[in-house]
């Protein structure tokens, strides 16, 4: 290569002379800049000098063959010195192959006949971005006003990201906010990018909250006595401003009292009478007197009676038209006026006498006339109501509903069959007698489960010791003003019942959660089975005594026990486990015939006996044996936490015309143990007055509270002492048996005052809050109805055949003759439940007899409510990707194949 170039230096000095070129150093016009290499494409070198013979590339100490020089040159018009240009291309493996103490670089040397000249070194670099970032932006809570500050740290790359911010999906946002308004709030999301990809991190959510502010003092009240010492009081409100975002309630009173002396007041009393006066020609004499004995002050009464008073004179003193008084003599009108009163007089005394004789002589037939107010002088008016008829699932079931409201929500509840309301009838009748099993009830509850035996095979006698029997009932105390127990006396059991065949089908136990998918084929030709499923509430003490386990979800039985199918069920089950961190240890349990509960598996554990998919509401079970199944969770540390939903009810207080009751219940979050509530409050009037909220309720041993705050104290009273309650935190972890209730008792001034607004605060100490705004109308008609739940159709407890499911049966008979048998192209089983995101445990589906159509009805359990064939058909359509010129995914032609996909869509 050295010869090359001497060569080249040779030539060019005399190429130089030739053409008379004048002598100067070549002068880079474009020197090489640094590059990056993106993915695997090569990147070009470029490098311009003038005046310049030749021109050749350096790369890492070593010269680059003039094979891979691509170069040109022309002559500058201007001087007439020539100009070259030279081009090289680098690879991703010339600069992985390089293993030097430096990055890959490259240089120009240029050739004049002076000389030469070298250019700027030039590095070579494999862009790249990291995936993670090294820091992600973590979510703060900041005062009005405050600097939000979030940190973020890049992913490692080549060139070094630049970073932007995006606000709620907007652009333009700083990293640094001074003053933070409440605009700021929102979800905050740092991008990474260089030339190679962009990077989103972590989304960090931003709130900004206002803490409350005391308002102005209201005038001072006058004093509530009208003598002598008593009290006046003034108030202020937590709105200047307003907690807002979770801001802190203002500290202190909001009501302020004063003690007050108000003056008595004195009644007036008359003094002495003063001396008469003259009698005057109109033969009158005047004394008269002063209320000032005392006089009336600080408002008391005036005195009664007359200030002056006139008499006539008599005694020969006093003369009428100038004679003396005994001397004058009576006119004739006085005459007549005096025979008149006379002859009265003898009228009425001769009437008396006559009544009497009259009497007297009608005494003999035993009637005696009198006043017609003695008739009635012995009896009082009555107002008689009948009340409605009494509802056997309340306590006090003669509350009659009030329907005065401004925002309510309501809800279609589902009627229970027949043999419920009979059931409980019957139970509403013993509710007198504490603590009696009714073994009897139950038994015919036993009975009209086992009114279909023709659809058994012959032989079986089964078995329903799910059904709950020797129920306890017992009556509670009502207490408004403490934490306490729901006040629903008995916890009715949901069941549903159908009849199934060899086609299949879904049975659903409405408004719960929970339901069961029978297969199509699973039960025999010419064979029906009567399936049921029943859900109870359990409590925690039967699990294990002082065990950590606890259910977070119902227990669910279905049967018959003799029940026997090819191929397993799919069953539904909605929980309250917040399992999104691995703070539980989640399994799946079985009822035995002592009534222990044994573990059938654990969800995140490998069985050929079972399957669970759990996700972030429900869990998907797929058994083959009846029984009575629940899940059970294990709190792996004190972060473990479990759903409760919140809710506010009212109404009016029965006992006082001014008394309004609120009742606030906190239950696991799952349908079931909502609707409970919801029937109950509805049989007795009451009123959801906030939407119901969720909140997470953590193991870490801390109590619940249950506070009322802002109500209007100038309009509202509310008892002392119970505007704070407490659960503890075993009533709150273990409540699967009873619904957790405390009530507020208000009391508003007068009738004029018909709204009612204030928050119910619920916390658990050491932990999260959730506030329930209450706004509502006591005097207005219902208005603003919201149903409890959004399901239409909640009277539908069954579908049979090919109407319970969403894929027809010929699109599921051809997916499952693919698919159970591995072919060439290694489209099996396997790969469908990969695309369909079922991952895990798949030993359980490699002992079914058809893995595919177990899979499709874990399949059909998961959408059930959306019934969206799309992600099956997307499914399908990534398997068929991969597949053989001639035939589809489904074994079929290709027009064919589209054809199913088309009936999927």
């Amino acid at each position: 290569m050295k010869a090359i170039i001497s060569f080249y230096s040779l030539g060019a000095r005399g190429e130089a002379l030739q053409h008379g070129q004048s002598g100067t150093l070549p002068h880079f016009l474009e020197e090489p800049v640094d590059a990056y290499i993106v993915k695997s494409n090569p990147i070009k070198l470029r490098c311009q000098a003038r005046p310049a013979l030749q021109i050749f590339f350096k790369c890492n100490g070593e010269w680059v063959h003039q094979s891979q020089h691509m170069s040109q040159e022309h002559t500058d018009l201007g001087t007439g010195l020539k100009i070259r240009e030279v081009m090289i291309n680098v690879s991703r493996q010339q600069v992985e192959d390089f293993h030097g103490p430096e990055d890959y670089w490259c240089l120009c040397v240029a050739w004049s006949h002076l000389g030469t000249s070298k250019s700027r070194k030039a590095t070579v670099r494999i862009a790249y971005l990291r995936k993670n970032f090294e820091q992600d932006p973590q979510g703060t809570e900041v005062p009005l006003n405050g600097m939000i500050v979030l940190h973020c740290r890049p992913p490692e790359g080549v060139p070094v990201a630049e970073v932007e911010w995006l606000k709620n999906e907007e652009g333009d946002h700083n990293l640094i906010i001074s003053e933070a308004r409440l605009s700021d709030s929102g979800n905050y999301t740092c991008v990474a990018s260089n030339i190679v990809a962009k990077r989103r991190s972590a989304t960090a959510t931003v709130v900004v909250y206002v803490n409350g502010g005391w308002s102005s003092w209201t005038d001072w009240s006058p004093c509530n006595v009208r003598c002598g010492r008593g009290v006046q009081k003034r108030s202020r409100t937590c709105t200047n401003p307003a907690p807002l975002n979770g801001g802190a309630f203002c500290e202190g009173m909001s009501v302020q009292k004063s003690t007050c002396n108000t003056l008595c007041p004195v009644d007036g009393g008359w003094g002495e009478w003063s001396e008469w006066s003259p009698c005057s020609s109109d033969c009158e004499r005047q004394r008269s007197r002063e209320c000032t004995a005392p006089e009336p002050k600080h408002g008391g009464r005036l005195c009664d009676g007359v200030a002056l008073a006139t008499e006539n004179c008599t005694g020969g003193l006093c003369t009428q038209n100038r004679k003396l008084l005994h001397d004058a003599k009576p006119n004739s009108s006085d005459v007549a006026l005096y025979s008149g009163l006379a002859a009265g007089v003898v009228t009425v005394v001769l009437l008396i006498i006559a009544v009497t004789l009259y009497r007297r002589s009608q005494s003999e037939y035993g009637v005696d006339v009198i006043d017609s107010s003695a008739l009635t002088g012995g009896f009082q008016s009555f107002s008689f109501k009948t009340s409605r008829q009494a509802n056997p699932l309340l306590i006090n079931s003669s509350m009659q509903p009030d329907l005065t409201v401004s925002r309510t929500y309501t809800s279609p509840m589902c009627f229970q069959d027949s043999i419920d309301k009979e059931l409980m009838a019957e139970r509403s009748l013993l509710d007198p007698l504490p603590d009696l099993k009714v073994k009897g009830v139950a038994e015919r509850a036993e009975y009209h489960v086992m009114s279909h035996p023709q659809t058994f095979p012959r032989g079986l006698a089964p078995d329903y010791r799910g059904v709950a029997v020797g129920t306890t009932l017992s009556r509670r105390s009502k207490n408004l003003f403490t934490p306490q127990v729901s006040l629903i006396p008995s916890r009715p059991h949901h069941k549903a019942t159908a009849v199934f065949g060899h086609a299949g089908g879904r049975l659903v136990v409405p408004n719960t959660g929970i339901s069961l998918l029978v297969p199509h084929g699973g039960i025999a030709e010419d064979t029906t089975w009567e399936t049921y499923m029943i859900i109870n509430q359990e409590d925690s003490s039967t699990l294990c005594e002082d065990g950590p386990e606890i259910f977070l979800s119902p227990a669910v039985t279905y049967g018959p026990p003799g029940l026997d199918l090819s191929c397993p069920i799919a069953m539904t089950i909605a929980h309250c486990g917040e399992v999104a961190a691995d703070n539980w240890t989640i399994r799946l349990k079985r009822q035995t015939q002592d009534n222990k509960w044994e573990e059938v598996m654990s969800v995140d554990e490998e069985s050929t006996s079972c399957y669970c998919l759990l996700e972030a509401q429900r869990c998907h079970v797929l058994l083959e044996h009846p029984g009575r199944y629940a899940l059970v969770g294990e709190p792996l540390n004190q972060e473990a936490a479990k759903r409760l939903r919140l809710a506010v009810f009212g109404s009016p207080d029965t006992s006082n015309s001014l008394g309004f009751s609120l009742r606030v219940y906190c239950v696991d979050d799952t349908p079931h143990a909502f609707q409970e509530v919801a029937v109950g409050e509805r049989s007795r009037g009451g009123r959801l007055l906030e939407e119901p909220k969720m909140m997470l309720f953590r193991g870490n041993t801390f109590s619940l509270q249950v506070s009322i705050q802002d109500v209007p104290q100038l309009l509202w009273s509310i008892k002392p002492f119970t505007t704070c309650q407490e659960f503890s935190f075993s009533q709150v972890w273990a409540s699967n048996q009873h619904p957790l209730q405390c009530a507020f008792s208000l009391e508003r001034y007068s009738h004029s005052s018909s709204q009612l607004s204030c928050k119910i605060s619920v916390r658990q100490v050491k932990g999260e809050e959730q506030i329930l705004q209450v706004y509502t109308s006591v005097v207005e008609n219902e208005k603003g109805v919201v149903p409890f739940f959004t399901q239409s159709d909640c009277t539908i407890t069954s579908q049979t055949g090919s109407r319970a499911f969403k894929i027809p049966l010929s699109i599921r008979q051809r997916i499952s003759a693919t698919f159970d048998t591995a072919n060439a192209k290694g489209k099996d089983w396997q790969l469908l439940a990969q695309k369909l995101h079922i991952d895990r445990n798949l030993c359980y589906f490699a002992c079914q007899e058809s893995p595919s159509s177990v899979i499709l009805s874990l399949w059909e359990a998961q959408h059930q409510d959306s019934g969206d064939l799309d992600s099956l058909a997307s499914a399908l359509e990534e398997i068929g990707k991969v597949q053989s010129p001639r035939t589809g995914t489904l074994g079929c032609s290709r027009d064919e194949q589209d054809s199913e996909f088309t009936k999927l869509g």
